[in-house]
């Protein structure tokens, strides 16, 4: 609790150093007409206009994220969605659609389905109370298994299946592990990737939470898909497949590494030479989830895109 007095203290505050900041253009703006400064004036409304992202801007960008992760594990270990409290807000507001409770037949994989959606429930909850007033709404969201969803469309990119094929990842543990490992390293990315932009240390603390808790459900996920592995070598090559896919939507680098062994050690961290997790950009992140490798606003799990200021996918 006080550490959400402290998030709500400090958007405040930066919201009225953003309000102050924009008072001073506008007033600095007609001084300058005033003064036969047209050029000036226009100069600093652009100046104005092209505000650097704040705090809530970027958490506002996590939440979407959060939104997706949610819906899919609550379906998938509930057969239920989150509250209709808990998707309001800013933004064009839509419906998490085609998802239903996955058919788990291995007990562990169902208990590690109940934590991570109740972990992820918890996340969703936290930015919105954080965040405040200015909190996005849940956009669209396409989480269903028909051969037109973003589920099928991600894994025929990655090859697992073929043209009019539907991927269903509710229809077995193993199809669950791995629609679970497509956003799993992603969201570990993309919450690394965002912590420089974040200038407040109580938000970087909160975000810095969130992060740890996605790699614990990355490892978690790695390391089941690495167990099963050794009866179903099958799985190991689609998170190979899925890795490359996702490669191929977020540039020319070559960071992102599926669960197939190293030599004689097992990769379930997926780290730099230097052992550092590596990082997306907003950009990058938004090629994935849009399941395009071009500058969009919309697309994939998102068809109608993000709600907030951050929306555009990198150009790659």
């Amino acid at each position: 609790m006080n550490q959400e007095v402290e998030l709500i203290e400090a958007f405040e505050q930066q919201a009225q150093r953003r309000k102050d900041r924009r008072e001073f253009f506008k007033a600095f703006a007609l001084t300058a007409v005033a003064g036969g400064g047209l050029a000036m004036a226009t100069s600093v409304q652009r100046a104005a206009a092209q505000t650097t992202l704040t705090d809530g801007d970027v958490l506002n960008f996590a939440l979407n994220l959060e939104y997706l992760e949610a819906q899919f594990y609550a379906y998938a270990a509930n057969g239920v969605g989150l509250s209709a409290d808990l998707l309001t807000g800013s933004g064009k507001i839509g419906a998490a659609v085609g998802a239903r409770q996955a058919t788990f037949n291995d007990p562990a994989v169902a208990a590690y389905a109940q934590e991570i959606a109740a972990d992820e429930r918890a996340h969703v909850a936290f930015l919105r109370s954080a965040i405040g007033a200015t909190a996005v709404g849940q956009p669209q969201i396409d989480i269903g298994v028909s051969p037109t969803s973003a589920f099928s469309n991600a894994a025929r990119a990655a090859g697992l299946i073929g043209a009019g094929e539907s991927f269903d990842p509710y229809a077995s543990d193993e199809n669950f592990l791995l629609g679970a490992f497509i956003f799993e390293d992603v969201g570990v990315t993309a919450y690394k990737g965002a912590s420089p932009l974040i200038t407040n240390k109580v938000f970087l603390e909160a975000a810095a939470g969130i992060l740890a808790v996605e790699a614990y459900h990355a490892a978690l996920v790695r390391t089941t898909l690495d167990a099963k592995g050794i009866a179903a070598p099958s799985l190991v090559d689609a998170t190979e497949a899925i890795s490359n896919a996702r490669d191929s939507l977020d540039g020319p680098s070559d960071d992102d590494q599926g669960i197939r062994a190293i030599g004689t050690s097992s990769n379930i961290a997926p780290l730099d030479a230097n052992g550092l997790a590596y990082s997306r950009s907003t950009g990058q992140v938004l090629n994935i989830v849009y399941l395009n490798k071009a500058a969009v606003t919309a697309g994939g799990f998102f068809p109608n895109g993000v709600n907030g200021t951050i929306v555009t996918s990198a150009a790659n």
